[in-house]
């Protein structure tokens, strides 16, 4: 490896600053391109839910849990990343549904607790509507989303990394069949390698090198309480809704993975959700909404990681998936040993661009 390559990241989202932090730590010159702030777009609109729950494929369970584990190794090379391991209380299947995910999970390790409604009363005291059937994963976490994405952003600048925010990718910039660089709206950086970290912007930058990302973009809602007394424990993945607590108190909700389809008219949907996940709580009256997002979730079409460098466009790497809280600390770590290395971990073959050529 050289410690001068040269790599832009475009995107200061989670899965862009995990990258650029584990290059600038493993010895490179880092450029962080974003036309938004800090944070990226999609991640503050993030319900920050670490897991490997249902509805994953060994593989990707295998890379989910080896992500939840990168979490406690980043967290202690970052000491104040705000990362809890609050565990989630899960009824959001039927019955039968909820114990098949329980045995096949159990049986790839996962810690699941079956829980009956006493015993989930105790675990979530303030939540009225509790099923007689319920999951409790103790390992599950969170991490705050935005302050999570600026602590691993500063931490790279004081390793090296030169971050500029507000400042589009125009182009990507060629020269002798490779990607060498980036145009911007301050003009053009020359980099060795270019990771396209940029969520839902991502195919537009990626289609001036002639590459098509199968990208979808579905919307999602999340409603965001006053800062509040504590009510919750953990995060609560019910049927209705999911909701969780914030680190300064605020409860947020969606009423699916990455919250709620905003509809024609997302004030509306929002007032409903909130109603909705207030009637759910226990000594909330004076429990009010501040604020709703609606965010556009980077999702390939399949569902499944887009992580690796670009067939046919040498000097370019991709990053681009839902579910970037969970997967950051892995891919960011593989990404960078990639990237400068040419080590591809076994864990990324599935997620590589090319399948959707198949």
């Amino acid at each position: 490896m050289s410690a001068a390559k040269q790599v832009i990241v475009v995107g200061a989202g989670i899965i862009g600053a995990s990258i650029a932090w584990h290059l600038a730590k493993a010895g490179a010159n880092v450029t962080i391109v974003a036309d938004s702030g800090a944070g990226g777009v999609a991640t503050p609109n993030s319900f920050a839910w670490i897991n490997a729950s249902w509805s994953n494929p060994e593989p990707y369970f295998r890379l989910r849990t080896r992500s939840m584990a990168e979490w406690t190794r980043l967290a202690q090379d970052l000491p104040g990343i705000p990362l809890t391991w609050c565990g989630g209380l899960c009824w959001d299947l039927p019955p039968a549904e909820l114990e098949a995910y329980a045995a096949e999970h159990s049986g790839w390790g996962y810690g699941i607790e079956r829980v009956d409604r006493a015993r989930a009363a105790r675990i979530e005291a303030n939540v009225t509507e509790l099923p007689d059937f319920a999951l409790h994963v103790p390992g599950e976490g969170v991490a705050e989303p935005v302050a999570a994405t600026q602590a691993l952003l500063a931490d790279a600048e004081l390793r090296g990394a030169r971050v500029m925010t507000g400042t589009a990718v125009t182009a990507l910039v060629q020269a002798n069949g490779r990607v060498a660089g980036v145009d911007t709206s301050s003009g053009r950086i020359a980099a060795d390698e270019v990771v396209i970290a940029a969520g839902a912007g991502s195919p537009a930058i990626a289609a001036t090198a002639g590459l098509k990302l199968p990208i979808e973009t579905p919307p999602g809602l999340i409603v965001h309480s006053r800062p509040y007394e504590k009510l919750l424990n953990g995060l609560v993945i019910g049927d209705r809704l999911h909701m969780r607590q914030t680190a300064e108190g605020r409860i947020i909700a969606g009423s699916d993975f990455g919250g709620a389809d905003p509809g024609m008219d997302a004030e509306a949907t929002a007032r409903e959700l909130f109603a909705a996940m207030k009637s759910m709580l226990r000594g909330a009256d004076g429990l009010e909404l501040d604020f709703h997002t609606v965010g556009y979730r980077p999702t390939p079409i399949d569902g499944f990681p887009i992580i690796g460098r670009a067939q046919g466009v040498s000097g370019l790497y991709v990053a681009v998936m839902h579910s970037g809280i969970t997967l950051a600390p892995a891919v960011g770590l593989f990404a960078a040993r990639e990237i400068l290395d040419g080590e591809r971990d076994p864990l990324l073959e599935p997620y590589d661009l090319a399948r959707f050529a198949q």
